[in-house]
């Protein structure tokens, strides 16, 4: 998946939804370890966006790849919500 689809599917999530995705990136988490992302960066490597992820079977950190590590990662695109404000992740995802 390149970055200009990524911004796509960010600009416009709910176009997305129940749709497998697969996208090759750089595995990262926020600073809490709570949630874990797939970036793309663009092609000059001067900007990214990432999505996140939530392994099918799996738990932090034993079942995740390290830090900065290349990733291909597969899921359905799915929307959950923290309070009233919608956020958008890869569910039942896989590492390939």
């Amino acid at each position: 998946m390149v970055y200009s689809e990524v911004y796509n599917i960010m600009s416009a999530p709910d176009d997305y939804l129940g749709k497998t995705m697969k996208m090759d990136g750089t595995f990262e988490t926020d600073e809490n370890e709570i949630y874990y992302f797939c970036l793309i960066k663009d092609a000059t490597a001067c900007c990214q966006q990432g999505i996140e992820f939530i392994l099918q079977d799996g738990t932090y950190p034993n079942d995740y790849p390290s830090l900065g590590s290349d990733i291909t990662v597969v899921g359905t695109f799915e929307r959950y919500y923290e309070g009233d404000q919608p956020y958008y992740h890869l569910m039942n995802a896989h590492l390939c």
